[in-house]
């Protein structure tokens, strides 16, 4: 654990719920590797109070940073005072940093360290056909990393019509003709088959979608991390179907929170030292 005293930068990672989190037992071991006097801290920000939450911890002269889970990832994006290409794109941050001029800058990892995780798991998505369940904040940042990364296809179930066409819509410039939205999962054809809804967080939540209605081999992959073995995994498992977990997408992130953030060996975070 680190030595927390009066000259600790602080970092916050925000969610509703928050107990499922993994990035401070990630982050901070970084932290400490690195040399570095500062801590990510886990905070609960209920939706509907997410704008007081974020405006006051953006006022905390000692805090540099913040990351972004679940449910938030879409809403963040009105507290950034700018959003890189790739979080504009899908309008969705899971990572928001102080500039030396005060203004808060916003990037999405998402859809990298989940491709990262994949093609370090072996299930390269070049030229597969992948079925996508959900189209908010994580859902949008994954499918267009999939389809950067050569999926041939994307079709994309999300329980709200209108989320779906605002994310076919956007990815349809970027890739023509290659993500299709669905009134219902569509799973015969799937090479991948991936959950990024919240569905698995809590016991007794619905299985996101069937893999039994999946073809043989067709790769399970999900984004809940705790619990590591969500009904959908164990479900896929049983039906001889190769899973893949949600640590990897986060663990994948590390080093693009990083550099994301400006971390240095040996020394203080950038905003310590402006």
């Amino acid at each position: 654990m680190p030595d927390i005293g009066g000259s600790t930068r602080l970092y916050a990672v925000l969610g509703d719920p928050v107990a499922q989190v993994q990035a401070p037992a990630l982050l901070n071991p970084v932290f400490a590797r690195l040399g570095l006097d500062a801590v990510l801290f886990p905070v609960h920000a209920p939706a509907d109070r997410l704008g007081a939450v974020i405006g006051g911890l953006q006022r905390i002269g000692n805090l540099d940073g913040l990351l972004i889970t679940v449910p938030h990832k879409i809403e963040a994006c009105r507290y950034a005072d700018e959003l890189s290409p790739a979080a504009a794109l899908v309008n969705s941050t899971n990572a928001m940093r102080r500039e030396a001029d005060g203004r808060w800058y916003g990037d999405n990892f998402d859809g990298a360290g989940f491709v990262a995780g994949l093609l370090s798991a072996g299930h390269d998505p070049r030229g597969k056909r992948i079925f996508l369940a959900g189209a908010g904040g994580a859902g949008t940042a994954i499918a267009a990393a999939l389809l950067g990364a050569g999926a041939s296809h994307l079709s994309v179930y999300d329980p709200d019509p209108d989320r779906v066409a605002t994310l076919t819509g956007r990815l349809e410039g970027s890739a023509p003709g290659r993500t299709t939205g669905s009134a219902a999962p569509r799973l015969h054809d799937a090479d991948v088959a991936v959950n990024a809804t919240p569905l698995g967080l809590r016991p007794g939540d619905p299985l996101p979608f069937a893999p039994d209605r999946l073809p043989p081999g067709s790769v399970v992959a999900d984004i809940v991390m705790r619990p590591r073995e969500t009904e959908l995994l164990r479900r896929a498992a049983e039906l001889g179907l190769p899973v893949h977990h949600g640590i990897h997408m986060l663990g994948h992130q590390v080093a693009l929170y990083q550099r994301f953030f400006r971390l240095e060996p040996g020394g203080a975070t950038r905003a310590a030292i402006l």
